[in-house]
């Protein structure tokens, strides 16, 4: 999915998708400044990054429905997708390539608007949403994605520095100092002025990773986040991930076919055709997922 990610959101995709290095440090991720609150009576886009998630859900989504294409060449990539997601849940999505998981994936993170249906995240309703107000709501997100996307003329730090330098709330902090401390959390001290050319596949996953996490985001969407990773290392991610969760409720989705993972869930959505699964199709799918064979 990272490669959708990583292009135009509004660009048609042909695909959509549905619902050995040094071993890292355990230790949670550092502590943070909380979230600046807004005025109660902040409104219009800018309000989604400054004032506090309402009470309720997280997320909503309500009959959506999305298409890319037109024409003949129209496809019906998510079909009457309703789902809730509370604070401080882990979900994960899973289900066969091609399914929807990107495509859901991409709105719940705002990077497109909802075209039919109701998506409702952080209060702020987002069907026909303005590329202005996407841009608010993504200040309240993190992403990881399955291709790292780091600035290969950043060394580590910096390019954790990155998602810092986007809140005003750090600007008053270290933010050399923040960086280095969520890249340590992740056994890469000793990586911290790296380039990414010099760093294995799993040390720049580790960096993306910290850049998605340190600015404590209110929402964590991943894109196969362990793919990269040994099983160790895989391990100690997920394990900051509920940590954050736990401690900041932090909702978190991560699209994954790593059974390896699956115990750290809340709650598990099976995304097929486009459509949610019932719970028989789920029983199926996990069932499957779990076979040591599998």
């Amino acid at each position: 999915m990272s490669s959708e990610l990583a292009m135009d959101p509004e660009r048609p995709q042909a695909g959509p998708a549905s619902q050995g290095d040094p071993s890292p440090s355990a230790a949670g991720p550092p502590t943070l400044p909380a979230p600046a609150l807004g005025s109660d009576q902040a409104t219009g886009p800018a309000a989604i990054a400054t004032a506090p998630a309402a009470a309720g859900p997280v997320i909503r989504l309500q009959q959506v429905n999305h298409w890319f294409g037109s024409g003949d060449n129209r496809k019906h990539a998510l079909k009457d997708i309703s789902l809730t997601i509370d604070p401080g849940q882990i979900v994960i999505c899973t289900g066969p390539s091609g399914s929807g998981k990107t495509t859901l994936l991409t709105m719940l993170g705002g990077l497109r608007s909802c075209q039919d249906g109701s998506l409702k995240i952080l209060g702020q309703e987002l069907r026909g949403a303005s590329k202005e107000k996407l841009a608010e709501l993504r200040l309240n997100v993190g992403f990881i994605f399955q291709a790292h996307n780091l600035m290969m003329f950043l060394n580590a730090r910096r390019n954790v520095r990155l998602s810092l330098e986007l809140h005003d709330r750090f600007f008053d902090q270290n933010m050399d100092q923040l960086a280095a401390t969520m890249l340590e959390q992740l056994g890469l001290g000793d990586r911290l002025d790296a380039m990414p050319a010099n760093l294995s596949g799993g040390q720049r996953q580790r960096v993306a990773i910290a850049r998605a996490l340190v600015s404590q985001p209110k929402i964590l969407l991943g894109d196969e986040p362990t793919a990269a990773l040994d099983k160790e290392s895989g391990r100690t991610v997920v394990n900051l991930m509920q940590k954050m969760a736990r401690e900041q409720q932090t909702t978190i989705i991560m699209v994954t076919h790593d059974n390896k993972i699956l115990d750290i869930a809340d709650r598990i959505i099976i995304v097929e055709d486009g459509r949610l699964a019932n719970a028989s199709q789920e029983a199926a799918f996990l069932q499957r997922m779990r076979d040591p064979a599998h």
